[in-house]
């Protein structure tokens, strides 16, 4: 496991690609002349991408900042034949969408990712903007056991936000980053039916996933598109129903059979002591983390999170982890380095 300070070696000194503790924004940032790194630094600190049979080299005054640059890319290719032409499904959301240097990090990461092999899709909420959107119209946000009492007018504008607002925004951000974006709602290509959720008489238009036809995603993917979808889907009448964003990532992930499934949320991941945030749970099965649901060590807002996962793997997804959408580049430490950035849980 690699040390903190060898992680702070790296990242202070090698300022772009892959990690940095201060993202630049891959819309405006070009990586040209990069500084040459300080000549305190003597052994090679590669984020726990490293290939564990080779030695650490040496980094020397004569080592150009290209070389250094190459290097970590080459220790990237056992990470990137392994996920290459694999479906990826990340669900975005929480700090990575509202700070604009983790949202400019997570579209890199993105478009990287699609740029060396693999096939991701983007699922995304977007309750805070929808909360700003509410307020202008002095229309009261309300929530009741952490789910939002969604309306007829609160359905409308959660709506125009996520689909018409949100979405449109993040495919323009992935278009400029340079791959090529395909927005989508549930309603589209009825890629989702809706039903209501058990608890409608309470909530309001609030749903669940009822059927998954992957067939219009299939398609995107194929024709190397990157999918963005948004968390709204409608019932067999028509009736459009807000649907938690974690829940339509699950169902997509195991319709299209995907390698993986990501949530970025704002915590470290799944911890063994939740008062404790350095007690990370790295990697866990499935029969693991029910226990640790059991015992209350996984509670509140981790718990639909987790059910999520396991009942994507329990459908045949590989993978899925829970990690921390704080940390700069967290999609490239999971998929492209051994140490991750979070929780994984395995079948």
């Amino acid at each position: 496991m690699m040390m903190a300070g060898t992680y702070k070696t790296l990242t202070n000194t090698f300022s772009s690609f892959p990690f940095t503790t201060k993202p630049q924004n891959p819309l405006t940032t070009h990586c040209t002349n990069p500084s040459f790194p300080s000549s305190r630094l003597r052994h090679r600190a590669i984020c726990a991408v490293a290939n564990p049979v080779q030695p650490p080299q040496i980094a020397t005054e004569s080592t150009t900042p290209g070389q250094y640059r190459v290097d970590v890319l080459s220790e990237s290719l056992p990470f990137i034949q392994k996920f290459r032409g694999k479906t990826i499904v990340v669900k975005y959301g929480g700090a990575a969408m509202k700070s604009p240097d983790l949202q400019a990090s997570v579209i890199n990461d993105l478009v990287l990712l699609s740029c060396v092999g693999l096939r991701p899709v983007m699922v995304h909420g977007g309750g805070p903007e929808i909360n700003t959107w509410l307020g202008r119209l002095n229309i009261p946000a309300v929530f009741r056991d952490g789910l939002r009492v969604t309306d007829a007018d609160t359905m409308e504008i959660v709506s125009m936000v996520l689909v018409g607002k949100v979405n449109k925004t993040l495919v323009s951000l992935i278009n400029k980053a340079g791959a090529t974006a395909v927005g989508l709602s549930g309603l589209d290509g009825r890629l989702l039916t809706a039903r209501p959720s058990p608890k409608a008489a309470d909530l309001g238009f609030v749903g669940e996933v009822a059927r998954v036809d992957p067939a219009v995603l299939r398609s995107l993917i194929d024709t190397n598109h990157i999918p963005v979808v948004t968390s709204v889907a409608a019932d067999e009448s028509g009736q459009p129903y807000n649907i938690n964003a974690d829940t339509v990532a699950g169902e997509l992930a195991a319709a299209l059979g995907a390698e993986k499934l990501i949530l970025l949320t704002d915590v470290a991941g799944i911890l063994e002591d939740r008062n404790d945030p350095n007690s990370l749970v790295k990697k866990i099965d499935i029969k693991g983390v029910k226990k640790m649901v059991e015992e209350g060590k996984v509670g509140g807002g981790m718990i639909p999170k987790v059910n999520c996962c396991v009942r994507s793997l329990a459908q045949g997804v590989t993978t899925a982890s829970i990690i921390d959408g704080r940390v700069p580049h967290s999609l490239l430490l999971e998929i492209l380095t051994d140490e991750g950035a979070g929780t994984m849980i395995t079948g």
